[in-house]
């Protein structure tokens, strides 16, 4: 019997307070809406997954952005790990560079130019940017071992910044992603768990939807069906991995604290088919990676069928309407 897929239910915490301006008018509010997500519901940001995974005794892989404490507070930044932390579940670095130009001080004399993505700074930079993430990780009891850059926009300069401080596994690569480490393209393996480096890469799950074209597997921008179907496409082929993407957003409407109850029933229909099926799948925290060699004999990617899709279109038609 093959061994269960191993899936890594991965959440990209992030705070952002609608633009650059105004910043300690707006933050505030924007701190309660992207970690409680308040409502008449009930409260759908951070507290809603926790309490979904916890409900199917699943663990989750939460990569927290931890720069916007160093403009607003470490306490901040406390109170976002402490919620995950009190679930057990895995913390890990994630950087958003934005964010250095409002550091004080500066961590380097480039950071007074606002970049959105890490891949537009030097080696150098990064290695200081995510030392400085380290650092604040480090502040409220955490320490990564594993990274993911902001909006996947990584660099081949990212993965030696990773090597020289001491991180071992990176979920930056993304094949959908045009801004994702274009500099790797032809190099890196963005589709299997490769080595970049001597850093340990494991791309975000991609397959091949009921019209053919390729998709990540994000909660938000995927059926319920569309990602069952291509979790037990994997186990078919017998691909080892699946990772899966969401924020600390997702389950709220654009722009609101107001619930999108499409993406939270679909949370909880995915969460109740990987408990219904442990000997099919483990849901994996960090701690079971093991050092990738990468294979070019690997299985291919994932698929869907139609119908499934067709569910996910119906699902954006309805949410579009909703408002």
């Amino acid at each position: 019997m093959p061994a269960p897929v191993k899936v890594y239910l991965t959440f990209d915490i992030e705070i952002w307070c609608g633009g650059w301006h105004d910043l300690d008018r707006r933050f505030p509010a924007s701190f309660q809406r992207y970690v409680y997500g308040r409502s008449p519901a009930g409260d759908y940001a951070l507290p809603k997954t926790l309490e979904i995974l916890d409900r199917y005794g699943l663990k989750g892989v939460f990569f927290i952005e931890p720069l916007f404490a160093a403009r607003f507070g470490v306490e901040h930044l406390a109170i976002i790990v402490d919620l995950i932390r009190a679930g057990g579940h895995d913390i890990q670095l994630h950087l958003h560079p934005e964010w250095a130009d409002e550091l004080r001080p500066l961590p380097f004399p480039g950071a007074a130019r606002k970049r959105q993505h890490l891949a537009y700074y030097t080696l150098e930079e990064q290695i200081v940017l995510i030392r400085k993430g380290l650092e604040l990780m480090a502040q409220v009891g955490c320490h990564p071992v594993a990274f993911r850059a902001g909006s996947f926009a990584a660099s081949g300069d990212t993965f030696r910044a990773l090597e020289a401080c001491g991180i071992a596994y990176d979920f930056s690569l993304n094949e959908t992603c045009p801004d994702c480490a274009p500099d790797l393209r032809g190099q890196a393996d963005f589709v299997h768990p490769s080595r970049v480096g001597t850093v340990n890469s494991l791309p975000i799950t991609v397959f091949c939807d009921g019209t053919g074209r390729l998709r990540p597997a994000q909660l938000g921008s995927c059926s319920a069906a569309e990602l069952e179907e291509a979790l037990l496409s994997s186990q078919a082929q017998g691909i080892g991995q699946f990772i899966l993407l969401s924020h600390n957003f997702e389950m709220l409407r654009s722009g609101s604290s107001n619930p999108d109850g499409i993406v939270a029933r679909r949370f909880e229909t995915l969460c109740k088919f990987l408990a219904a099926r442990r000997d099919g799948f483990t849901v994996a925290t960090t701690a079971m990676l093991t050092t990738s060699k990468g294979d070019p004999e690997q299985a291919g990617l994932p698929t869907v069928g139609l119908s499934a899709t067709l569910r996910r279109h119906g699902e954006q038609l309805v949410r579009r309407f909703a408002g």
